[in-house]
């Protein structure tokens, strides 16, 4: 302890007021557990500050532009101006109506709040040093702690954000004019959901990607969907490149993209160079752990080689009174897995018999049109050693669909033949990100393909998708051809 501290001491220490330490936070204030949570910026973390709700909130008003301009169909005429000033001003009142939320909801737990940022000085305390000049340091001792920090966009060599024409995912939602073009580097779900954001809203998008493909890790038909809505919004692709460099030219900036495959860059007349003229580069790489900042050799914690902490599926590191939850915690890098996993950890602290399933956590892409994910593709069902039995339903065979315009894509479920229980999901098409929800709980309570068929669903729904699709796969779907 420095001279002058003043240390106080705590059951359970919470870094990190994300959507995985507030939600631990509130948990373990709701098992009578006396809690303090630090935070160094704002409550909600990156998810409800600069990633998941102001992203969103701009791509609603960006659908709600484009759908009214282009509604003729439907017999509606209209040529819709974008104000972003005023776009983004509500978005960031949605962000503060929810931070605020989370500060009283916190509060009303009985959770101690403490700004300022917080960095191991052994296995049972940490020293919290707050904002600006003067704010001093306090020491905490604590039972437990319960490990946050979230992540950071990744930035690579030549793109640093502290010039004002490169963008990050954050810089990006903050924007108070639109620029009239736009290069997006990272073609990952990030990039995507940006790149139509600016699309929709006017902007000329070009994306530059290393890999071959949009949304690496999904299956090639629900990318195929995703990219084909993306080139006829006018986004330009540009696959097996990488960024190398930029410069200002006359009237905005110049990127310098090198292609990846060494064999083709010797064969191009001109050589691997290739460069695209914007007004912004937005680098949508994406995202690193921030565990760096957290002194943790002194807590007896070694993260991986990614930055990583190893935890169990109780959330504990190799420290057995120390957890990580969220994206610290490793992959998938989702808010809601956070959540999940921050609750799990409260609970183990307070004695309870709590762990967290993998198997169900769902994943979702809100590009136009949305991707929803959950469990095992038909590829990793076999490679798991099941014979697979697959069931689809496509959105043009949807009345409900066809009423809201939006007819592509297509729900399809993954079950065990022999037993019949659902193993995965794959939605892309209208609201997919909500669909997705149903197959999650089915895989949770071990639900059958019968199961979900036999339930009587709402017309006209969406969701009446899952039912047909539970129902191809037993043969018998009513409204789509049986396989």
């Amino acid at each position: 302890m420095v001279v002058g501290d003043i240390a106080t001491g705590t059951d359970v220490l919470v870094i990190g007021a994300g959507p995985g330490g507030y939600v631990a936070a509130i948990r373990a204030g709701q098992l009578d557990l006396d809690v303090t949570l630090v935070e160094k910026d704002a409550y909600g973390g990156s998810c409800l500050n600069h990633g998941c709700i102001p992203s969103k909130a701009m791509i609603t008003a960006a659908d709600v532009a484009h759908e009214a301009g282009n509604a003729e169909e439907m017999g509606v005429h209209a040529d819709p101006a974008v104000d972003l000033a005023k776009m983004v001003e509500w978005k960031d009142g949605v962000v503060d109506q929810l931070t605020s939320g989370v500060e009283k909801l916190n509060k009303a737990n009985g959770v101690n709040l403490i700004e300022g940022r917080a960095e191991f000085a052994d296995e049972n305390s940490v020293r919290v040093a707050h904002g600006g000049e003067g704010q001093g340091s306090e020491t905490v001792e604590f039972e437990h702690a319960i490990i946050a920090t979230g992540s950071r966009p990744i930035e690579i060599p030549g793109f640093s954000y502290e010039d004002e024409p490169v963008l990050s995912s954050r810089d990006a939602l903050a924007l108070d004019s639109l620029p009239d073009s736009m290069v997006v580097v990272g073609a990952g779900y990030i990039g995507m959901e940006l790149s139509t954001v600016f699309a929709k809203l006017g902007t000329d998008v070009t994306v530059v990607e290393m890999l071959d493909d949009v949304l690496p890790g999904y299956e090639d038909d629900v990318k195929r969907i995703v990219r084909d809505r993306a080139e006829s919004l006018g986004i330009d692709f540009h696959f097996g490149r990488t960024a190398s460099g930029w410069e200002e030219v006359d009237d905005g900036i110049r990127v310098s993209t090198e292609t990846v495959d060494e064999e083709a860059a010797a064969e191009a007349d001109g050589g691997a160079a290739e460069t695209f003229d914007a007004d912004k580069v937005l680098v949508a790489v994406g995202r690193q752990p921030v565990t760096d900042t957290l002194n943790l050799e002194a807590a007896g914690i070694e993260p991986n080689d990614d930055g990583f902490i190893e935890t169990d599926d109780r959330a504990r590191t190799e420290q057995d009174h120390i957890f990580a939850v969220g994206d610290v915690a490793g992959e998938p890098m989702l808010a809601h897995k956070g959540s999940k996993e921050g609750e799990v950890a409260a609970e183990v602290i307070a004695g309870e018999p709590a762990a967290l399933d993998y198997q169900a956590v769902p994943a979702a892409v809100f590009t136009d049109p949305e991707v929803g994910t959950v469990g095992l593709t038909e590829a990793e069902a076999e490679d798991a050693g099941f014979t697979p039995v697959v069931g689809q339903f496509p959105f043009r065979a949807s009345g409900r669909a066809l009423t809201t315009g939006e007819d592509e894509g297509f729900v399809r479920v993954v079950a065990d033949e022999d037993s019949g229980f659902i193993l995965g999901a794959q939605v892309v098409g209208p609201e997919a990100s909500e669909l997705i929800a149903e197959f999650g709980l089915a895989i949770e309570m071990g639900a059958t393909l019968e199961d979900v068929a036999s339930t009587v669903h709402t017309h006209p729904t969406l969701a009446e998708g899952v039912m047909e699709a539970c129902a191809n796969a037993l043969g018998h779907a009513i409204h789509a051809l049986n396989r």
